[in-house]
């Protein structure tokens, strides 16, 4: 059975092994696979996992073996699952496996838009406190958690987890959800209320063609000019350009993104010079604990087809 693995290195940059996937039959993998090598790697395999390199249809019409495709991630978009299962080929990813590490950086983004403790530390790396008349001194207002009100968009299995750890620092909790169910410590709301009430925004909901642009310039408008966004979700869930006027108009205090529309990003995006913006490069899923998860259930799911009963199937 051929194996090939597409775009291994961000799950595995070297702290990880491949050797479950090995014992499983002939293994190619590849750390990155430019689109235009993308039929050449995978033209004899059988058997295919992909990250973020894209599968179209057309590109799955040039690939008479194959029979399974394995998403080293959540979300699947970079798959036509449709084209996939017209052809028989089933399509697994691999729900769960970086919530406890993605509800770890939503705070740890919170904290650091709360202190700026990234910002205050490099002036005393660059001699400021050494400097000081006084024996302390800050940039921005420092801001406590405790009694203020995060409102959660998304209440799946990161929502919730975010929900858990922010009760710890003494936050009030509203929710927006699909399907709002009663939770102890949540109050659901419409996403309307939501944007007006939050001290605090955090996304956790997946992306569709419906909420594209979920976070615009009308919602934008009706946060407090005390409130942050984060964004640990999907870039398109935010109008990027209007996120930046918003915030360079003093529109809202800040936003802590670790993901944008485009990755990675141009070098002139609108954010990257917009006020009070702190981004990341898209690591929210990336500890060593949430990657070992992710490569464990990878091979769990191709052993499970391989033994005829298919688990994580998103295009049954």
């Amino acid at each position: 059975m051929n194996i090939v693995v597409l775009d291994g290195h961000t799950l595995n940059p070297g702290d990880l092994s491949w050797d479950a996937l090995r014992t499983l039959g002939t293994c190619t993998i590849h750390d990155r696979t430019p689109t235009d090598q993308i039929v050449a790697h995978a033209r004899d395999a059988e058997i295919l996992f992909t990250n973020k390199t894209v599968l179209s249809r057309d590109t799955l019409l040039q690939l008479p073996k194959l029979r399974f495709i394995g998403v080293l991630a959540t979300g699947f978009n970079v798959v036509d699952a449709a084209a996939a299962r017209e052809r028989g080929v089933a399509v697994c990813n691999v729900p769960g496996y970086g919530t406890k590490s993605v509800a770890q950086m939503v705070m740890a983004l919170i904290l650091e838009l709360a202190h700026r403790t990234g910002h205050h530390g490099q002036t005393v790396r660059d001699g400021r406190w050494s400097q000081s008349p006084d024996f302390c001194y800050w940039d921005h207002p420092l801001i406590e958690l405790d009694s203020l009100t995060l409102g959660i968009v998304g209440y799946g299995r990161i929502g919730e987890a975010v929900a858990n750890v922010a009760r710890a620092f003494g936050m009030k909790i509203i929710a927006q959800s699909r399907a709002p169910k009663k939770v102890d410590g949540v109050t659901f709301v419409e996403l309307e209320t939501l944007f007006r009430e939050a001290d605090i925004i955090s996304l956790h909901c997946p992306l569709t063609p419906e909420n594209k642009g979920l976070v615009n310039a009308s919602r934008l408008a009706l946060m407090k000019p005390t409130a942050f966004l984060v964004n640990t979700a999907r870039g398109p869930l935010v109008d990027e350009p209007a996120l930046a006027d918003a915030l360079n108009s003093g529109r809202i205090a800040g936003a802590a993104l670790d993901v944008l529309s485009v990755e990675p990003p141009a070098a002139n995006h609108p954010l990257f010079t917009a006020r009070n913006c702190l981004i990341t490069p898209h690591i929210a899923w990336a500890t060593r604990a949430a990657r070992a998860r992710l490569m464990e259930t990878a091979v769990a799911n191709l052993k499970a087809f391989l033994a005829d009963r298919p688990q994580n199937v998103v295009n049954p």
